[in-house]
């Protein structure tokens, strides 16, 4: 936990184990909240939805709201529901890591399950967990769809391709992005395959796990720590399952396909960072010239920021160092000010004249 950070503990009520859980089995829900209180009220719905011979509590980390969100905690009743109040945004990273962290110490989980605040288990999905059979399993992660039933394309597991040596000839070859993710055509089987990394949205982790590889890295602020932790755990011997019967719903726009930039601008600077971290992790011995075949097509992309050029390539130079040097010391309040524009519009101006 950052030192610096004042987190003040709301019990709404002590969380006692029900005799009806399963033997191994009392779940834990961690729930990271940013402004998105009408998100997290349906998503806190359906979890508290579930008896607690299913769900013996969920712990919501309110991070830095300032929409409602913990006027509106505090009126919720259930015994089961515990919230940690950050003074500051810690990032979903930092959130999740908070979360876990006293999850682990205080509410005594033999399993996790963690989640945004805009993505919560369907229907069924909790019971279908609970009659799993997962001796031999250190995680599970489910299957996020959009409301519209669609796919979810950020939270498709993966496979590392430079583990596998038919996925990196299939990601060598043009394969792109189907290469090395799941496809409809896994979410469409029955039982449990075996993948390399996952999303932090419906991801189901045995509480030992912390004990032998730490928690995910709070520092990385936002994007790929999910992708880092998994692929950490894979490498240091877990093993995680992918399950398409623990369906979830994600209710996410932070991609569109219509407008190819990153939105709002100084996340450009946490997305390639921690890229570079990840693909370090991932290739090894490789990531150099991995590293130098995705650099130049990240400046490419500065032809996207019209009017917004130089901090786009400000906050992707510090990106490349940082992520380069593996730093994560960097605050946030100094990345939102690289994106922000310079004194008496300076940094406009010079965008402006590429325009002419």
């Amino acid at each position: 936990m950052n030192k610096a950070t004042a987190l003040d503990l709301t019990p709404h009520a002590q969380v006692v184990a029900p005799r009806t859980m399963p033997a191994g089995r009392r779940l834990v829900a961690v729930v990271v909240a940013h402004n998105r209180l009408e998100h997290l009220k349906a998503t806190l719905n359906a979890l508290l939805d579930s008896p607690p011979a299913l769900l013996a509590a969920v712990l919501v980390v309110d991070n830095a709201c300032d929409d409602g969100t913990g006027a509106w905690l505090a009126t919720v009743q259930d015994p089961r529901l515990h919230v940690m109040r950050s003074s500051v945004n810690l990032g979903g990273a930092g959130g999740f890591e908070t979360g876990l962290r006293h999850a682990v110490a205080e509410l005594s989980p033999d399993w996790l399950v963690v989640m945004d605040d805009d993505a919560r288990p369907t229907p069924g999905a909790l019971a279908a967990f609970h009659a799993m059979d997962l001796d031999s399993w250190d995680a599970v992660a489910g299957a996020a769809y959009h409301p519209d039933g669609s796919i979810c394309e950020m939270n498709r597991p993966t496979f590392n391709p430079f583990w596998h040596r038919r996925v990196f000839f299939r990601s060598l070859f043009g394969g792109g992005r189907d290469a090395f993710h799941l496809g409809s055509e896994d979410y469409a089987r029955t039982g449990l395959r075996r993948v390399d990394g996952a999303s932090f949205v419906g991801l189901f982790l045995n509480a030992r796990v912390f004990e032998r590889a730490g928690f995910p890295e709070g520092r990385l602020f936002l994007y790929g720590d999910d992708a880092i932790f998994t692929m950490r755990l894979t490498r240091s011997g877990h093993r995680i399952g992918f399950c398409p019967s623990l369906r979830f719903e994600h209710d996410s726009s932070t991609y569109s396909a219509q407008d190819p930039r990153i939105r709002p601008l100084w996340k450009v600077y946490y997305y390639h960072r921690n890229l570079l971290i990840l693909y370090r992790l991932a290739s090894g011995p490789f990531f150099l010239p991995v590293a130098l075949f995705y650099m130049p097509r990240w400046i490419a992309r500065v032809r996207h920021h019209r009017g917004e050029r130089r901090r786009y390539l400000t906050l992707l130079m510090h990106a490349i160092r940082d992520g380069l040097l593996r730093r994560t010391d960097k605050s946030h309040a100094s990345v939102l000010a690289l994106g922000t524009p310079e004194t008496g519009r300076a940094s406009e101006a010079g965008d402006l004249a590429e325009k002419h």
